[in-house]
């Protein structure tokens, strides 16, 4: 009875789009959360932080980059914890969830690292090194302790890791992760994996190959940077091919950018791909929940990365709520 009256508010509520529902309809859904990434120079923005604390909406930050290599170990040993610090506070003033982004990734590293020619063994001790000191700082949180570490062609990323010690670095970043922390959720996440194809398989396969091993791979996040009419059709049954794994999916990093000028057409669309996403998760019990990559469009990495794209959130540059805010509630609803 209490899921139909709060379903029946939510409904009466879309008159007026006035009432934030997203993570209530998510948690109704049987998921953990819905969330949102954000970045340290956002928090001055005081209309913007009121929303990001709306509980109704969140339940769930992901620091875009304060936990990054280069600013979490600029010099070798030496960490600096202030800009991570800073948003799991803002998580934890409001009972937000917090998941850790990230702690191997070729991308963002500290120069240090990429240019100390270290040998193997050096290496991994590094690696070992970092995870477990970071995962340890931030205790009890969730985790991508693997960031994009395949091509789209299903091949492994080279990077001064996979270079020096092949796929070892794998399995030493999550086992230093378990053992810093052996309650936090440890995933591998990556794009261009939301539908079937070569990079979804090798994902597969690369999951299946570590937790052979007896490497602790809890999840598996699929980060769902999509274009406009670009949802793979296939994307609820490689989300249930990933389930079936035996391990947890979440979608990490969801916007669905257009091409602009911004049309009437174009956000519909972008709305019905909204919904389509969360239609994908809802279907899959392992699926245990959805981040997009910052909610509004004032503080989007789209327009910044890809020359003449942008209006990848639900929300515009001025926080009013677009067509898919109501895809992504209509995707939790039916």
């Amino acid at each position: 009875m209490r899921r139909i009256l709060s379903v029946i508010f939510v409904l009466n509520s879309l008159s007026t789009s006035t009432t934030a529902q997203l993570n209530i309809l998510a948690q109704l859904a049987g998921k953990k959360y819905f969330g949102t990434a954000t970045d340290n120079p956002e928090l001055t923005n005081t209309s913007y932080v009121a929303q990001l604390g709306n509980t109704l909406d969140f339940h769930q930050l992901t620091p875009a980059n304060s936990m990054k290599w280069e600013n979490t170990e600029p010099e070798r040993g030496q960490f600096t914890f202030s800009g991570g610090d800073a948003i799991v506070a803002q998580a934890e003033k409001h009972n937000q969830l917090v998941r850790g982004h990230n702690c191997v990734w070729h991308n963002q590293l500290a120069t240090w690292v990429t240019e100390g020619n270290f040998d193997n063994s050096t290496l991994l001790s590094i690696v070992e090194n970092h995870c477990s000191t970071l995962v340890k700082h931030y205790k009890g949180k969730i985790w991508d302790v693997l960031n994009e570490v395949l091509n789209d062609d299903g091949t492994f990323r080279e990077s001064v890791f996979f270079n020096t010690t092949g796929t070892a670095y794998m399995g030493a970043a999550f086992r230093a992760a378990r053992k810093a922390d052996p309650k936090a959720k440890l995933y591998i996440n990556d794009f261009n994996i939301e539908g079937e194809g070569a990079k979804s398989t090798a994902m597969i396969n690369l999951v299946k190959q570590l937790r052979a091993e007896g490497v602790p791979v809890d999840g598996i996040g699929v980060q769902s940077h999509l274009i406009v009419g670009g949802v793979p059709p296939t994307m609820k049954a490689n989300l249930q091919a990933f389930a079936a794994l035996g391990v947890e999916v979440a979608i990490t990093e969801l916007d669905v950018r257009m091409n602009l000028p911004v049309t009437p057409a174009l956000l519909e669309q972008q709305k019905k791909d909204y919904k389509t996403v969360i239609e994908a998760c809802k279907a899959v019990p392992r699926c245990v929940g959805v981040t997009v990559w910052d909610w509004t469009d004032k503080f989007s990495w789209v327009p910044g990365t890809f020359a003449g794209q942008g209006a990848a959130c639900p929300w515009d540059e001025n926080f009013v709520k677009k067509p898919a805010y109501l895809g992504i509630i209509e995707g939790w609803l039916i």
